[in-house]
């Protein structure tokens, strides 16, 4: 009974990349805790990463930001090339406001600071590997404040697609929270939120929630 008991355990295969050794066994030893984490391989560079990710086929990589041969904005491309199913999580000591907009771009699917609260981790890694998206409010608002400054005065991309209530809902994915979070916020169930989120995505041809964030951020710019 207890084999067929771990066996029915929803446990995802986790690629863990960081350079410092001692960072790398300490986090192992906080994500395999539970048991419903299995850290199946390690590596320490770019290089590494990339290499293990073709053997591997991990669900989820969990990486520095930055790795002595190469960022990890690049890793995002070259993982895509040997597993295009696993999915990224940032793992940064500081928000990194140009690393987070390059990344966006690539298609990492969660952005956290170090500082993270262990069972936040945990939770983070779960929803990424169910398809969902990620982000730190400490690393989304560096990244928002980021592209106030970017856009050109004047410019303005089209939110007229959106409903009001679309927007409300955008404007909450765009500041970090999760369906639930933005469910209590606006009085609707979370399968509601869910709705309103795939239809925004699909109105706007996107697919994450941190280029959500962006598409936001350069639409009220150019409206103020």
């Amino acid at each position: 009974m207890s084999v067929e008991k771990v066996q029915s355990v929803n446990v995802v295969r986790l690629l863990l990349v960081e350079d410092h050794e001692v960072v790398r066994a300490g986090l192992r030893l906080i994500l395999e805790r539970k048991g419903d984490i299995e850290v199946v391989g390690e590596a320490g560079t770019l290089a590494g990463a990339v290499a293990e990710a073709g053997r591997l086929k991990p669900e989820v990589i969990v990486m520095d930001i930055r790795l002595p041969d190469g960022s990890g904005v690049e890793m995002c491309h070259r993982v895509q090339a040997v597993s295009p199913d696993s999915r990224l999580i940032f793992l940064t000591s500081f928000p990194d406001e140009q690393a987070v907009v390059a990344a966006v771009v690539g298609g990492a699917c969660g952005y956290l600071l170090k500082e993270v609260r262990p069972e936040a981790l945990v939770r983070a890694i779960h929803e990424v590997a169910q398809g969902r998206s990620v982000l730190d409010p400490a690393v989304t608002q560096p990244l928002l404040n980021k592209f106030r400054g970017l856009t050109p005065p004047g410019h303005k991309q089209d939110l007229d697609v959106l409903t009001h209530q679309q927007e409300k809902v955008l404007a909450l994915v765009a500041d970090g929270k999760i369906n639930k979070e933005i469910a209590e916020e606006l009085g609707l169930s979370e399968k509601t939120v869910k709705n309103y989120v795939r239809n925004i995505f699909q109105r706007l041809q996107i697919t994450r929630r941190s280029q959500a964030a962006v598409y936001y951020v350069k639409s009220r710019r150019g409206s103020n």
